[in-house]
């Protein structure tokens, strides 16, 4: 079910979330609802603290494919990247942030067995940009410059 996305603001965007224990049910249902959460409202990823869960769970929705990770950690960057961020908790701002531009994480998925990525590019500011959020930073803490972005009509 499609949750709510919790704003700037909110305590459990700033609180370093929990790792997750149990690879049963109620994570299954919780990687579904963030799932259907991310695309319905056209995001590259979500934390599980975007929707007032403070668990080390994220989920990712770019060109290179869907990704669920539990418990994810980078251990691993390479190189830098400028540019701009939105962030589904942040809305109606951009900012110009600095991320690597290639990075190594681990990571459990919904069953608990362990995988390893390489993310470039975007993708690689997308995963960067998800963790963050697992340790209370937003990119806005980040970023070189926010601004507003224009109104929608």
């Amino acid at each position: 079910m499609r949750k709510f996305v919790v704003q700037t603001g909110e305590p459990v965007l700033r609180q370093r979330c929990e790792e997750v224990k149990s690879f049963n049910g109620e994570l299954a249902s919780l990687l579904d609802d963030m799932k259907e959460t991310v695309r319905a409202e056209q995001g590259a990823g979500l934390a599980a603290p975007q929707i007032g869960i403070a668990k080390r769970v994220v989920v990712i929705d770019v060109e290179e494919g869907y990704f669920e990770m539990v418990n994810p950690v980078i251990f691993s960057t390479k190189g830098e990247q400028t540019g701009p961020e939105g962030c589904l908790s942040v809305k109606g701002k951009q900012g110009t942030v600095t991320r690597p531009n290639k990075v190594k994480a681990e990571y459990r998925d919904r069953k608990g067995k362990k995988h390893k990525l390489t993310a470039e590019g975007f993708f690689a500011r997308a995963v960067c940009h998800e963790l963050d959020h697992l340790d209370g930073i937003l990119y806005t803490d980040k970023a070189i410059e926010v601004y507003d972005l224009p109104e929608e009509d």
